[in-house]
């Protein structure tokens, strides 16, 4: 498969997902509070409601700011044209990077018109063949979440944008919102490293930056990690996601861990030769 060149390693996405609650004004913060502490990227969330959800499902009752029912609260969350019209020119003025999950075929076509350097496979569309395929065609650097999946789901995902010869980036994820500490599993990146010989990122669906931070010392190339101006907010990602000053910590520590991890070779740092000279009085009588 071809090679995967990111911007930086760690590439830190920032997924504003749903949690702008269809605000404009929420949206253009999120972006600056990506921009302004250092992320590689924002990314969203795209549906065609009437295609992902069952007319069933929408009509069921559900209390929300849009009114009393599934579809309205799903509409509500939903951006349109003018609006991902707005957000492209916005993040370009300002110098970050965009992209956003699909989670039907519609939506990923309408999508096409942006040219987004990225593509995002939510862990949810995982197991949906023929939207792969769509997908994989394009050719993109496409993230790809495995929450809710086993290895045999994994394997039918990666073999299609193998054929395609696409260029991947596997995310281990958790799809529980928040994800307990015992259940992130970070262990799994060297799993799927050495199992598809492609590069391995983590999406964070617990509530701090600790996870994150374990990921990229254990060689995750990629984080994603949802944020919001406040966890209080309505909706279902809030609590799982990082306010402002927690974007910062985490695009700080992620950093810092990929310095401090070095290059593995044993030697003598220069500072070290200093204290040698003092401790190692013995040497210099020889």
């Amino acid at each position: 498969m071809k090679d995967v060149k990111l911007k930086s390693r760690p590439f830190i996405t920032a997924e504003v997902g749903i949690n702008h609650n269809g605000d404009m004004d929420i949206v253009k913060k999120l972006i600056d509070v990506a921009k302004e502490n250092g992320c590689d990227a924002v990314k969203f969330q795209k549906r065609t409601i009437d295609v992902v959800y069952s007319k069933e499902v929408l009509d069921v009752p559900r209390e929300s700011p849009w009114g009393k029912t599934t579809r309205e609260q799903k509409c509500g969350l939903e951006l349109n044209g003018k609006q991902y019209d707005w957000i492209d020119k916005y993040c370009k003025e300002v110098g970050i990077e965009w992209y956003a999950s699909a989670w039907d075929i519609p939506s990923l076509h309408f999508l096409r018109k942006y040219g987004c350097k990225y593509n995002k496979v939510a862990s949810a569309m995982l197991t949906h063949l023929e939207f792969l395929e769509e997908v994989a065609k394009e050719n993109k650097i496409t993230f790809i979440s495995t929450g809710m999946s086993t290895i045999e789901h994994v394997d039918k995902a990666f073999s299609i944008f193998k054929k395609h010869d696409c260029p991947v980036i596997l995310m281990h994820t958790n799809s529980k919102y928040p994800c307990p500490d015992e259940e992130c599993n970070t262990m799994t990146i060297v799993t799927l490293r050495e199992r598809y010989k492609v590069p391995v990122g983590f999406s964070g669906h617990d509530a701090g930056i600790l996870p994150s931070v374990l990921a990229v010392s254990m060689g995750a190339v990629a984080i994603e990690k949802h944020i919001t101006l406040n966890r209080t907010f309505y909706g279902s990602d809030q609590a799982a996601s990082l306010e402002p000053r927690g974007v910062y910590l985490l695009v700080r520590d992620c950093r810092a861990v990929e310095s401090m991890q070095g290059d593995g070779i044993k030697k003598i740092y220069p500072g070290e030769e200093v204290c040698a000279k003092k401790l190692r009085y013995w040497e210099s009588k020889k």
